[in-house]
């Protein structure tokens, strides 16, 4: 089934399932309002303050933030919980669709990142098996690690809250070479996506 259909069914099972309570009883009412929305989002541009903590792959590789991840790839990243039952999967398979765009450029130029909110509980076993459910392959990298290291980064982010539930849904994509970021709050269209990818690579080849 291609992956605009699950999309869609996933959209509509959440949506459906927010009439299944009140919305002063739906710690999720926001986040449900959010993707009922169909205005596409701005790319906004952003200073971003990585910070280069020592974290965890879904491998149980330790890898620094700043130097082994972001580097100077090419960056689009995300932020998800692996019990999360409203944005995160959206979230999730926009970027599997993103994956399928980028092709051979995923793992060269381009590396997608996907960041825990809840490092407590996302071990890199339960990352690497909701990695799995998301059909990650090489150049997809899963994040999590100790507490303090992970919030610091997510601080340095714009994307640390103090109930990681309430999480903004939003994508960065950013140049480690030049920069160069851009925030996309909701769900970006994953065509939106490749869109600002492209515009960060013509600059690097000198057509920006």
């Amino acid at each position: 089934m291609p992956t605009r259909y699950l999309i869609a069914g996933t959209l509509a099972l959440l949506l459906a399932a927010s009439y299944a309570a009140p919305a002063d009883e739906d710690p999720h009412a926001k986040h449900r309002a959010m993707m009922q929305q169909k205005t596409e989002p701005a790319a906004e541009f952003t200073d971003m303050d990585l910070r280069d903590r020592a974290l965890l792959n879904q491998d149980g590789d330790e890898v620094r933030f700043v130097s082994d991840v972001i580097g100077d790839n090419i960056i689009v990243m995300d932020f998800v919980y692996t019990t999360c039952t409203t944005i995160c999967p959206v979230l999730s398979a926009l970027f599997t669709q993103v994956q399928g765009k980028l092709g051979d450029q995923l793992g060269e130029e381009v590396i997608m990142v996907s960041m825990t909110v809840d490092p407590t509980r996302d071990t890199p076993q339960r990352l690497k098996a909701y990695a799995a459910k998301h059909r990650a392959g090489n150049g997809w990298v899963w994040l999590t690690g100790p507490k303090s290291s992970v919030d610091d980064v997510l601080t340095g982010l714009g994307a640390y809250t103090t109930s990681f539930e309430d999480h903004p849904p939003m994508v960065l994509v950013g140049d480690g070479r030049s920069g160069e970021w851009k925030r996309l709050f909701g769900f970006p269209n994953p065509d939106r996506i490749m869109q600002v990818v492209n515009e960060l690579q013509d600059r690097r080849s000198g057509g920006g």
